[in-house]
């Protein structure tokens, strides 16, 4: 399945970023939940990796209250957020590494510039590609 373009409302965005922007220099971390390719609610999980400053694990029982939260409100999951503090908002080797869901979006956002950047890739079992937002 090729993705080229999801939506992503703006407050959600913010969300992501303010999430990102709590503890800018940790990884932060989340999951969303859409419907129909638009994603409606973001849902912020605790990194418990061993180095969160270069790399995220999500808390697993946030991680299953999140996607009960999702069945519960007819949602799926369409994303999977997470920060880089210090590097560039593309996927890592560790990101590649672990990424374990096909035809979700990866939303990635990078600290580490004046000004917060922040991108999409949809990942195809394979590799990342990116995708515009609408």
């Amino acid at each position: 399945m090729q993705v080229t373009q999801r939506s992503l409302p703006l407050a959600l965005k913010q969300q992501m970023l303010e999430h990102a922007l709590q503890h800018p220099q940790l990884e932060a971390c989340g999951l969303i939940g859409g419907v129909a390719g638009l994603a409606k609610s973001y849902y912020p999980i605790e990194n418990i990796a061993d180095d969160p400053a270069h790399r995220f694990l999500m808390e697993p029982q946030q991680q299953i209250s999140a996607m009960r939260k999702m069945r519960d409100r007819g949602e799926t999951l369409s994303g999977i957020f997470h920060s880089h503090p210090d590097t560039a908002a593309e996927p890592s080797a560790n990101d590649l590494e672990l990424a374990s869901y096909p035809d979700v979006i990866y939303f990635i956002a990078s600290l580490a510039g004046k000004t917060p950047a922040f991108y999409s890739y949809h990942y195809d079992g394979v590799s990342f590609n990116k995708v515009s937002l609408v």
